[in-house]
């Protein structure tokens, strides 16, 4: 293409140690070590992390930045809103909905006819808690390959909603405790239930108040208690939220007779469950699956992909079998975090 001439995609955005980088921008985006200013796509600390100069992120991320590391997490903020244009270092810069949680972005940047995409994470199904996924067309896509593998189709995650309240439903005498990563996935699961009927309390664990509370501040999210304040007798029948390793923590003592949900997109490898204990698998992602990522791509009308934090190689080949250009980014910092795992400390909070 003519105008990749004049204006080559690395003078725009190139991966550099400490992430993508926009040197004629002046920024990078979801840098993984303090850089003088950062645009950040979405508040999981894989992606958003304090000590930079100056972040710009949606109002959503910002707040969801200082309920986790404090109010001083950064030299300066600015509040973007989807769409709002940006000029920076002479380039038009954008933030629109990923869809993968609450504030999540994408963010778009165009200079002299080229124009990139990098998606951060993201999802293309329906969720009552965040903005959905805006497909923005791009010359350039960087997407993320959680689960850029052909195993990983997720399903109807209403179907694994009426499988735990149908659990529920079997088992009045046991609590039912969902393992749920603490940003995104806990409040989806939570809307996801009352959405379905269940009108009772939901529990939380200490880790999971703070931001819940702030989720329940902008969407209905029924009755919440913590478990703190409940008696062991009241958690019979009850269905409670806490960090996935909480599960194998003695925190669980506190319910009657546990049964260990765990909602995450890894759920489809029956393995992974049965290694961390879980007795009630969930397959709920906030990321896309295999047909998810690839129809996106497709989508973007992009004729050069840049894949990056997960099964790189994979979802690479595809697109080159389609006759896209595509390349692995081999970034490192970033992953499994808001699927796998918790940040740390936060599974140790007081409950």
């Amino acid at each position: 293409m003519a105008y990749l001439k004049a204006m080559r995609p690395e003078e725009l955005l190139c991966p550099t140690p400490a992430g993508l980088c926009s040197r004629r921008g002046g920024f990078h985006i979801d840098p993984v070590h303090p850089v003088e200013r950062a645009l950040i796509t979405h508040g999981h600390s894989d992606h958003a992390r304090p000590g930079h100069g100056a972040v710009l992120a949606t109002k959503e991320t910002l707040d969801l930045m200082r309920l986790r590391y404090g109010e001083n997490f950064a030299g300066s903020t600015q509040a973007i809103g989807y769409g709002e244009p940006l000029r920076l270092g002479g380039l038009d810069v954008s933030f629109h909905p990923a869809g993968h949680v609450l504030g999540s972005a994408q963010i778009r940047i165009a200079g002299e006819g080229c124009r990139i995409v990098a998606s951060g994470d993201y999802k293309d199904v329906a969720d009552p808690t965040c903005t959905p996924f805006e497909l923005v067309p791009c010359d350039i896509f960087i997407t993320e390959a959680t689960f850029g593998l052909p195993v990983f189709r997720h399903g109807d995650p209403a179907g694994e909603i009426r499988k735990l309240l149908a659990s529920v439903a079997l088992f009045p005498e046991r609590g039912h405790l969902v393992g749920a990563y603490s940003l995104g996935k806990a409040q989806r699961v939570i809307a996801m239930i009352r959405a379905a009927g269940y009108d009772k309390p939901i529990y939380l664990h200490g880790a999971m108040e703070t931001i819940t509370r702030y989720y329940a501040s902008r969407i209905d999210l029924g009755e919440l208690r913590a478990v703190r304040d409940a008696a062991k007798a009241d958690l019979a029948g009850a269905i409670a939220i806490c960090p996935p390793a909480a599960l194998q923590d003695r925190w669980t003592r506190r319910f009657p007779e546990p049964v260990a949900a765990f909602a995450s997109g890894w759920m489809r490898v029956r393995a992974r469950a049965r290694q961390r204990g879980v007795e009630l698998p969930l397959v709920i992602s906030d990321h896309c699956d295999w047909d998810g990522l690839t129809a996106t791509i497709a989508a973007t009308g992009a004729s050069d992909i840049w894949v990056t934090h997960g099964a790189e190689e994979a979802l690479v080949h595809w697109c080159l079998l389609r006759g896209l250009k595509a390349q692995p980014l081999h970034m490192v910092g970033y992953g499994e975090e808001d699927e796998a795992g918790e940040t740390p400390g936060e599974d140790a909070a007081a409950s």
